[in-house]
């Protein structure tokens, strides 16, 4: 972290809020530094190549707020660029009398995958590989590492926010008490599309709470579905998530009547989404240390984490 400039803003996390709080930063003539421990940006709006195409292994998809018209602006660039596309409205849940359709808002996906369009927000940003040791503050300003900056922001869940702020700031790490909710992903694919869904809310499952088809909601048809686990089905895998996939695949057939996949695998989220709710749009302390992303506001979901980055950026870019 050393050659990072001391007016600069450090945004430690590449997901969507970070970039969103980055983007606005520097939009207002503010330099920044995004510091992500991945290869990639993107977060939970991560992806993973299978048979030579992206599949969404994080968030299912997004949807557009009516009372947020800034996020509806970045939506329509989005889909004036070919990155995003209205994906459905129906939905179907598992009942006693079996699959039943439920219409709902528009659900938006994204052809090249969700990742696609926070690497588009993050266009120009300065974004580099690493990772945040400490955060602390002092007489001398906010310092990670060995190097003072001009601010701090974590753009991450409260417990790994937690885990980096030093005993100097100890009140800010006390407002970090959201708790998160683990996930397992898995992603199966056959050799043709025997159903006729776009996704499933899975109900009274100890193991599935949501299935939805990948190649529909990219808009190509491929015969691959992907299923999020239950909080406590993950719980009980996190430390071998493999092991968990053959449970979970005959969870899935049961959902839909499948045969068994040609292919799976599993996606670990210890960290998935938070659980409760929060007011507070983002956090910003005096000392110029902020914390942003879907665990603040009252629903978590990409519109949430995309309006916490947004206004903490223009609120930093307003104080510096």
């Amino acid at each position: 972290m050393e050659d990072i400039a001391e007016d600069a803003v450090l945004v430690a996390g590449a997901g969507i809020s970070g970039i969103a709080c980055a983007r606005a930063l520097v939009d207002a003539g503010v330099p920044v530094v995004v510091v992500d421990r991945g290869y990639r940006v993107g977060g939970r709006m991560a992806s993973k190549r299978v048979d030579d195409r992206p599949v969404d292994l994080g968030a299912a998809y997004f949807t557009v707020p009516d009372d947020d018209p800034a996020f509806a602006a970045v939506v329509e660039s989005w889909r004036a660029a070919g990155l995003a596309r209205e994906w459905t409205r129906r939905f179907h849940a598992t009942s006693a009398d079996g699959l039943e359709p439920k219409d709902g808002p528009v659900r938006w996906s994204a052809p090249g995958a969700l990742r696609s369009l926070v690497e588009q927000l993050a266009e120009g940003l300065d974004v580099r590989r690493g990772a945040v040791a400490a955060v602390s503050a002092g007489p001398s300003g906010v310092r990670v590492g060995g190097a003072t900056v001009r601010a701090v922001v974590l753009a991450m869940p409260d417990a790994q926010a937690v885990r980096l702020l030093d005993d100097s700031l100890a009140d800010v790490a006390a407002r970090l008490d959201r708790e998160w909710e683990p996930v397992l992903a898995l992603v199966a694919s056959w050799d043709r599309s025997t159903w006729e869904v776009d996704g499933v809310f899975v109900n009274d499952s100890e193991v599935l709470s949501f299935v939805a088809d990948d190649g529909r909601r990219r808009g190509d048809g491929a015969p691959v579905l992907v299923a999020h686990s239950t909080p406590d089905f993950a719980r009980r895998h996190l430390e071998d998530p493999d092991a968990a996939g053959p449970e979970m695949v005959a969870a899935l057939r049961a959902v839909l009547d499948l045969p068994e996949p040609a292919s799976s695998l599993v996606k670990r989220w210890g960290l998935a989404r938070p659980t409760g709710e929060r007011d507070e749009a983002y956090l910003l302390d005096d000392r110029s240390i902020g914390v942003c992303g879907d665990g603040w506001g009252p629903t978590p979901r990409v519109a949430t984490a995309w309006r916490s980055g947004h206004e903490l950026g223009a609120a930093l870019a307003r104080t510096l």
